[in-house]
């Protein structure tokens, strides 16, 4: 049952409820909920705090990224999280967000409003539709592509293909990166597509979870990261250093041998990402 003191709405594409539920434990924070599945959480005392473990290992990647100010585009909006966390790392940061409720991104704006110096660009639209549609001077200029598109607890197939992914992978400069949160349960069938994918999109892939996600025993967030260039391999120990632990992650040979032959989704062969169990956001848990 919803508290009826929590903003909420009726999202007019998707008909799922989104609601805005404050974080018992920490003063100023807060998780949107969209058709009962934890979508994001902020602080809105401190953006630079990541709370899902899987947001923590993006902002990780971000941090590796050269010093200074970036251009960034969100694919998913969610309640801004990482938008807020780069503006709040990198402030003067270009960024562009993509997302297709609009009715989502005024409920956020409204009560977990973030700050107007930000630089963040708000595009309304599906996010494989706007991709095509954005400035033509930011190709080939993005340091970072984020990619955390759900509709409610799956990922649309539309955003899972080669095809899609070769045109998000187009707006990154010589040394950007790409990130993808993609989740899956046992046997990772979905995810070790998923980086088949991005890797013949880019060329060179990681992998990033906790261990027993990787082995593919457990439901959870796998975060994917491609770049068209090698990824510095003085990064991976301080990925996972930075937490949260247990975790691993899979590059160069052993990527290739836990992809395992791991077929490349295309247009005419895509489907969405698996439904997680029932009891998996169940009051108390916490997506990734």
């Amino acid at each position: 049952m919803v508290d009826p003191s929590h903003p909420a709405t009726v999202l007019k594409l998707s008909g799922y409820l989104a609601v805005i539920e404050p974080d018992r434990w920490t003063p100023g924070s807060y998780t949107l909920v969209v058709d009962g599945t934890p979508q994001s959480h902020v602080n809105l005392n401190d953006p630079a705090q990541l709370f899902f473990e899987y947001v923590q290992r993006i902002g990780h990647v971000i941090d590796q990224l050269p010093d200074g100010p970036i251009t960034a585009v969100h694919l998913g909006a969610g309640a801004l999280t990482l938008p807020r966390y780069v503006e709040a790392t990198r402030p003067g940061s270009r960024q562009q967000v993509i997302e297709l409720e609009s009715d989502l991104v005024d409920l956020v704006r409204e009560h977990l409003p973030w700050t107007r110096a930000a630089s963040i660009r708000v595009r309304h639209g599906d996010a494989r539709e706007v991709l095509t549609r954005l400035p033509a001077g930011l190709r080939g200029q993005a340091d970072l592509v984020v990619v955390d598109v759900f509709s409610g607890a799956r990922t649309p197939a539309h955003v899972t293909s080669l095809e899609f992914y070769q045109e998000a992978v187009s707006l990154l400069a010589p040394e950007g990166v790409i990130t993808v949160n993609a989740a899956d349960g046992p046997g990772l069938a979905f995810v070790r597509s998923q980086a088949s994918t991005l890797l013949a999109a880019t060329g060179h892939v990681a992998a990033l979870a906790e261990t027993q996600i990787l082995k593919g025993r457990r439901f959870g967030n796998v975060v994917l990261v491609g770049s068209p260039r090698p990824l510095p391999l003085e990064w991976m120990p301080r990925l996972l250093a930075g937490g949260p632990h247990p975790a691993k992650m899979v590059s160069g040979p052993e990527l290739i041998d836990w992809i395992a032959g791991a077929p490349i989704v295309t247009d005419a062969t895509a489907i969405p990402s698996p439904p997680p169990s029932k009891n998996i956001f169940q009051v108390g848990n916490r997506r990734g």
